[in-house]
């Protein structure tokens, strides 16, 4: 399986109403719940007026689309990056998933996934 890394470093936020969002961004996840609406973006577009701001995420990209019959793909590559104590910010869309990990555990995070066999493609700019 191929992964993507995006050259973009990205910013969990949480923002009180959709509209701070720029959904002309090409790197833009806005999700709402009863509970909160959050935003993943690029960190030069995240909005200046938030509830709260977590930087210094890098993302991963599935190379899709993905079938929805396959299962597991998500949980293997978590459960791969648990084991040496990376946290991961899931996202999926319609067509694949996204893993965000802090920048300071990117590194190992690429080292272990080369090693269980996943192929990694540097995106450009």
């Amino acid at each position: 399986m191929t992964l993507e890394l995006l050259p973009q470093k990205f910013s969990v936020c949480q923002i009180e109403n959709p509209g701070q969002a720029d959904l002309t961004a090409p790197f833009t996840f806005l999700s709402r719940t009863d509970e909160e609406i959050s935003l993943v973006c690029e960190s030069e577009k995240a909005p200046k007026d938030v509830l709260k701001r977590e930087d210094g995420w890098r993302g991963l990209r599935i190379a899709g689309p993905l079938d929805f019959s396959l299962i597991g793909i998500l949980a293997k590559i978590a459960g791969l990056l648990a084991a040496q104590k990376i946290s991961i910010f899931a996202l999926s869309t319609y067509n694949t998933d996204y893993v965000l990990v802090k920048e300071e555990k990117l590194s190992a995070a690429l080292d272990t996934l080369k090693k269980s066999g996943y192929t990694l493609n540097a995106l450009p700019q």
